[in-house]
């Protein structure tokens, strides 16, 4: 006997909601924006470097160099920080994020290196 969709929904019960967040015993409860930490250095990062390459001249070599120093170091701490603490950082896999963000640095990295320095 086939259920439509809307018999299957009603009969699946109610999610509950979410109990607040608990630390160990002893120690407080952290706020949420401060796992979100390292991903707003990253972003922050990522966008002071691009607004330097903006301004050309010396500045697209310098500004791509930051940008893949900004990304080595997001995948530096995609690597140390536990899930709960890397924030946003986290999509997948632990070795695939860090490798994901680690090509792209160092792509960045030889590119920055290897451009000839604007005059």
């Amino acid at each position: 006997m086939k259920h439509s969709a809307q018999h299957r929904a009603a009969a699946r019960p109610a999610r509950a909601a979410r109990p607040a967040r608990q630390g160990p015993p002893g120690e407080p409860v952290r706020s949420r924006w401060l796992d979100q930490l390292p991903y707003a250095i990253a972003v922050c990062g990522l966008a002071a470097s691009l607004i330097w390459v903006l301004q050309g001249g010396q500045g697209i070599r310098g500004g791509t160099l930051a940008v893949a120093g900004t990304l080595l170091a997001a995948a530096l701490a995609r690597l140390a920080l536990p899930e709960r603490r890397a924030g946003m950082l986290v999509s997948r896999r632990r070795l695939l994020d860090v490798a994901v963000l680690a090509a792209f640095g160092v792509g960045l990295l030889v590119a920055g290196l290897v451009l000839p320095p604007q005059t």
